[in-house]
């Protein structure tokens, strides 16, 4: 019998969810194969993407109805976001299509009145009597949700456009639409919790009112497995080792890390996935990765290698149906549009080839198609201030804010702490930043106390 089993519904982020148990020193089995699930003395139900590609890889390999009887005979069971959507009876993602009916109730899609996915750090707030679920801060990644509670299930709730199930208890089965592989230490206790079967302590802190947090992610660009900074992509310097800086961030409260290897190509794609590996061994909050991604087999690389979510740039202008075919097999909220945006006469044109090449001529369509296409964030860099540090193109920002309603990430001339609050102001969900932090003239938790300080929701 195996102490640990991870399934492999061929839609998870596996290597984060791995790694986490790992930390706790767990010994764990990751397979697609029933008999071993069957056997598990625990049973872990990740996943990501669509509701019904998941099913559909479940049913393909009689996993189905194997996951149904463990946790009917009460062996401890946890579902991570898509993974708990499965344990639902349906969800409006894909009609028709049925759950593993563990769960009472049908996954809705959140309103259209905020940004879609719910991408983030959001509050959680646990009821009364839950054993591993407390009040605290998650990592989520979510278009649908359960919206109401089933009965004979603790919830944990959390709220966007209107509040959802952030977390359900019964038992040995726990279920969470957050991520507690990417949710930092909040996410470690859970984990060891549920592994451990040690209940909630009392006195567990109550936290603030639901909302999205903003975002502050520092921002590895790589080179040949080292990270450099540059202005304008040129005169790169050495900025260190990417599985150094990452964790450093991590401790200072960055809510992501973004790598972007500037200098990809096919040869050094082992380069790339092998600094991957080491990054997400070394941290414990999502981590995005772009550079070189052109197809569905490169996303998948690095998806497998530990990233949470893929960046495409020079191939989705190629070729936009790319941004169709990653949200079709990792879900929206894996796809990140990177716009390299240069102002032009009225409007910003779209760079590509590392600012060597105008691609498209309206920066601000471009980003409306992409989201029309499958992206479930933008990217959003101004090559003209990009390693300037005077502030970012906030028309340029606003237009774009204006134009989609994923979320969107601004980049580029970040050089104090009021630029970073502007960002924001001008409709940022996140603020993306490189060489203020490996120059060592600021901190991620400066910055944030600064925005807290001026009224900003930040997670620290």
């Amino acid at each position: 019998m195996s102490e640990l089993v991870i399934v492999d519904s061929r839609v998870a982020n596996l290597a984060s969810i791995a790694g986490a148990f790992r930390r706790l020193n767990a010994t764990i089995a990751v397979t697609a194969d029933p008999d071993v699930v069957r056997t598990a003395a625990r049973l872990v139900l990740p996943g990501v993407g669509a509701f019904g590609a998941g099913m559909g890889a479940l049913r393909a390999r009689g996993l189905d109805t194997v996951i149904r009887d463990v946790a009917l005979r009460g062996t401890p069971l946890l579902g991570v976001c898509l993974g708990m959507q499965m344990l639902c009876e349906a969800s409006e993602e894909t009609p028709g299509v049925a759950g593993l009916g563990i769960i009472a109730g049908t996954c809705r899609r959140l309103p259209s009145n905020v940004r879609i996915p719910h991408l983030g750090w959001n509050s959680v707030t646990a009821e009364p009597g839950a054993r591993c679920v407390t009040s605290g801060v998650a990592a989520f990644a979510n278009s649908y949700a359960l919206c109401e509670s089933p009965d004979g299930w603790t919830p944990a709730w959390t709220t966007h456009g209107v509040p959802f199930i952030a977390a359900l208890e019964r038992g040995p089965t726990v279920a969470c639409q957050f991520h507690p592989e990417l949710s930092g230490a909040y996410g470690a206790a859970l984990l060891e919790r549920w592994l451990t079967g040690r209940p909630v302590s009392e006195g567990t802190p109550r936290n603030g009112s639901p909302g999205l947090f903003r975002r502050i992610i520092p921002c590895l660009d790589v080179k040949d497995g080292r990270v450099v900074k540059g202005i304008r992509f040129q005169d790169l310097r050495d900025a260190g080792d990417p599985a150094e800086q990452a964790p450093r961030y991590e401790a200072q409260g960055a809510d992501e890390i973004v790598i972007l290897d500037v200098a990809a190509s096919a040869e050094g794609r082992d380069t790339q996935v092998e600094t991957v590996r080491r990054v997400r061994a070394a941290i414990r909050i999502p981590l995005t990765v772009g550079g070189g991604v052109r197809s569905v087999d490169d996303a998948r690389q690095l998806l497998a290698a530990g990233a949470d979510k893929v960046s495409v740039n020079t191939a989705a202008v190629r070729r936009p149906e790319l941004l169709t075919e990653l949200a079709q097999a990792f879900g929206r909220q894996c796809v990140v549009l990177a716009i390299d945006a240069r102002r032009a006469a009225e409007n910003w044109e779209v760079l590509v080839i590392g600012g060597r090449e105008i691609a498209r001529p309206d920066a601000v369509a471009w980003a409306r198609e992409g989201e029309s296409l499958g992206a479930g964030e933008i990217l959003l860099t101004s090559w003209d201030r990009d390693g300037t540090r005077v502030g970012h193109d906030l028309d340029l920002l606003r237009a774009v804010s204006d134009a989609v309603r994923v979320p969107v990430i601004a980049s580029g001339g970040v050089g104090t702490r009021a630029h970073v609050a502007a960002a924001f102001a001008g409709g940022a969900d996140a603020v993306l930043a490189a060489s203020v932090f490996h120059d060592g003239d600021d901190t991620v938790d400066g910055i944030k106390a600064d925005l807290a300080v001026r009224g900003f929701r930040v997670r620290q």
